[in-house]
């Protein structure tokens, strides 16, 4: 029900039981506040909300603050008399004691609100600046947040955000002899009271008295986005705060249909992930990140309903026609979603099989086969055509066969061998010829690898370890070296660490001069020590430490240092200095109507990387074919979480859950599973870990710019 008032002589409609504060602000008119906000309870406590008001039955004027005295039917209201003013000037000026005079050295300078008010009331507090207050370097060494307390003018809000909505209650008033300070029980650290480190409290404070920790958050990403570090940096941008609540309260499938919601492979990225979100998870910075990759692999494994299936549509067909080049994870991806959104689409693949380096470049023991063909069977199950050794050889021939779009996914398929000499010797090959044949069970005469033959890998990557790792396996005596000394090796730590589990000798910090021979065939690697190196415009620069060069003694030399792109010019599109399709637009190459996206554009990425080139790219494809271009989808209703988040013990030092591993003898014995997931009953715990960013979101905003048109 709406009742009319009047402000400032203005007739305004208002709902009833509204607040004279926010009645005035949904009317375009500004009324001074600090301490009120929209997502607490009004206290009325700073003083600068008052309003003078007239009612009908009681003629006489009255000053009220507005944000806990409710409009009423008939009420006459007053924003600014001499009187009002008066008394805001000296509340701010009571806030200003002890404030620092210079507003431009502060984080929040031109984005505070109190510099908002004192602007719009003219205030400046001169008469009060030579208070000096004493309880100011309490507890302000924090993780993740900063804190100023000269900033704080102990509105109240961090407190009742803190108590009121998270129900966690670790700030309060404390005193120190007449001073009264923000600070938490018994005056402890914030990561030893029971500080969530939710940031509610820094989001409602109106000053720069508490602020996020620079660095935590990404700066060139709008801030809705970018509060919500592991979700910002996950490439398909996945709710991640959103499934570990639903594998928290065991709704494992409703969990998958929120990933499913962006990546169509959550079971195969649940072991392989290069997990960019851990890297950012904000938890890192107290002190170990959420295992949110193992989390999504238990999610997937518990999945019994899969009830997303149901809630998965494809569009009428709208007589286009799609052909894709590739059925690596790109190009799965962009059949999957072109589907979907009504073309007909057919996948060509070189290989007997699906999945590109899914199935021909990461080892089974990473990635299991059949979990690998249940999830492309179920992108292509939406009705995509896959023919399967069928290798394409210029897309421009298949364009012209009648297909209304092309897309290219042929990934980056031609393994970098080292300007060395003897590189090209009988005994040496790439990292991805090594994988692929492995896979296949290839009979090349170099993979005949008999207990204790020696190899060598050269790299220090990931897919260098997965050559490594898989060479043991087939009984070799291996060993790695690269570049990189120990701390600043590229491969995963955990694939280094389980790697030398496994008896791989690991040497870093050396430079290759040559793959030393014996009767044709390789003898070994020629390697030297440095102390570090660099690349310039002439190339690779070695710092070599001189009398150190030695001969690593190998059969066969396994090249692990980055791959390229196979396409030449005969493929019919043009390619660019490096040898990837030239661009034009987006995800357009030179020809019309053929697009390229994945690896086979951005060189080796990762395998989330190609998902959300795949989706990019289908999006743009649908718009090329007549459609809106939008592929989202909802698999599960979304919910409302509650704000309340409550107390947990000791959380601040809960540490990671990790996975569970075979044993190093056993699983270098074979390719069977080395990591055996998070166990179910850690699954709860770990979830919990996690410092729920996301509901920060759902914290309103104050839009205190608009007292320049009050």
């Amino acid at each position: 029900m709406t009742i009319k008032a009047t402000i400032n002589g203005k007739s305004t409609e208002a709902v009833d039981g509204s607040m004279i504060l926010y009645a005035a602000l949904d009317a375009g008119i500004y009324i001074p506040h600090l301490c009120s906000h929209p997502d607490l309870l009004p206290q009325g406590g700073c003083k600068l909300c008052t309003v003078e008001i007239t009612r009908g039955d009681r003629p006489e004027a009255e000053l009220v603050t507005s944000c806990d005295t409710p409009i009423e039917d008939g009420m006459i209201i007053a924003t600014r008399t001499p009187v009002i003013d008066e008394l805001r000037t000296m509340s701010v000026e009571l806030m200003l004691a002890g404030h620092p005079k210079d507003c431009t050295g502060c984080r929040m300078y031109l984005k505070c609100e109190f510099q908002a008010v004192m602007q719009y009331l003219s205030a400046t507090g001169v008469r009060m600046r030579d208070v000096r207050r004493t309880a100011l370097n309490i507890n302000t060494e924090n993780p993740l947040i900063d804190r100023e307390p000269e900033r704080c003018i102990r509105c109240g809000r961090c407190i009742r955000i803190c108590r009121d909505v998270r129900g966690v209650d670790a700030l309060r008033y404390n005193r120190k002899e007449y001073e009264i300070y923000v600070g938490t029980e018994n005056n402890l650290p914030l990561k030893k009271s029971d500080c969530r480190f939710c940031g509610a409290c820094v989001e409602v404070c109106p000053t720069g008295a508490l602020r996020d920790r620079s660095g935590v958050f990404r700066e060139d990403l709008p801030r809705a986005q970018a509060l919500i570090p592991c979700k910002a940096e996950c490439p398909v941008h996945t709710d991640i705060p959103r499934y570990l609540r639903c594998v928290s309260e065991k709704r494992y499938s409703d969990a998958v249909a929120v990933i499913r919601e962006k990546i169509p492979m959550p079971g195969v990225l649940g072991h392989i992930c290069t997990a960019y979100c851990e890297k950012k998870c904000k938890r890192g910075g107290l002190n170990e990140a959420v295992s949110i990759r193992s989390v999504k692999r238990l999610a997937v494994e518990r999945d019994a309903e899969r009830t997303w299936n149901a809630r998965r549509s494809i569009k009428p067909g709208t007589g286009k026609t799609v052909a894709v080049i590739g059925a690596g994870p790109c190009g799965l991806t962009a059949a999957h979603y072109l589907r979907k959104q009504g073309h007909t689409v057919t996948i060509f693949e070189r290989q007997d099989k699906p999945g590109g380096m899914l199935s021909y470049g990461i080892p089974s023991y990473r990635l299991p086969n059949d979990l690998l063909e249940e999830e492309i069977t179920d992108m292509i199950s939406v009705g995509v055509s896959l023919q399967t050794g069928k290798e394409i050889t210029n897309a421009a021939d298949l364009k012209a066969k009648g297909y209304d779009a092309v897309l290219i996914a042929v990934g980056a398929t031609k393994g970098k061998r080292l300007p060395l000499p003897g590189a090209e010797l009988p005994g040496t090959l790439t990292a991805l010829e090594f994988l692929e044949a492995a896979a296949k069970s290839a009979s090349k005469s170099v993979l005949v690898i008999s207990r204790g033959v020696r190899v060598c890998v050269l790299g220090g990557g990931n897919v260098a370890f997965d050559a490594a790792r898989t060479a043991i396996r087939l009984g070799a005596d291996v060993t790695l070296m690269c570049l990189e000394n120990r701390d600043n090796m590229l491969a995963d730590e955990t694939e280094i660490a389980e790697g030398s589990e496994e008896g791989l000798k690991i040497l870093p910090g050396k430079t290759f001069l040559e793959i030393a021979e014996e009767n044709r065939r390789v003898s070994g690697v020629l390697a030297q020590d440095i102390r570090g190196f660099s690349f310039g415009k002439s190339g690779l620069m070695v710092d070599a430490v001189e009398g150190t060069a030695r001969i690593v003694p190998a059969e066969i030399v396994i090249f692990a240092a980055g791959q390229m792109s196979a396409l030449t010019s005969a493929f019919g599109i043009e390619l660019n200095r490096f040898g990837y399709p030239a661009l034009t637009d987006g995800f357009k190459t030179s020809v019309e109507g053929i697009f390229a996206a994945g690896d086979a554009v951005t060189g080796t990425k990762a395998v989330i990387d190609a998902i959300a080139g795949g989706r990019e790219v289908a999006s743009a494809m649908d718009l090329y074919l007549g459609g809106d271009g939008d592929i989202s989808e909802e698999l599960v209703d979304k919910e409302v979480f509650p704000a309340n988040i409550g107390v947990i013990q000791g959380f601040a030092d809960l540490h990671r859950l990790g996975d569970e591993l075979a044993e190093p003898g056993e699983r270098k014995e074979g390719f069977t599973q080395v990591n055996l997931g998070l166990p179910c009953e850690s699954a709860g715990e770990e979830c919990g870990r996690c410092l729920l960013c996301d509901l920060r979101t759902g914290i309103q905003p104050v839009a205190f710019s608009s007292f320049y048109s009050a």
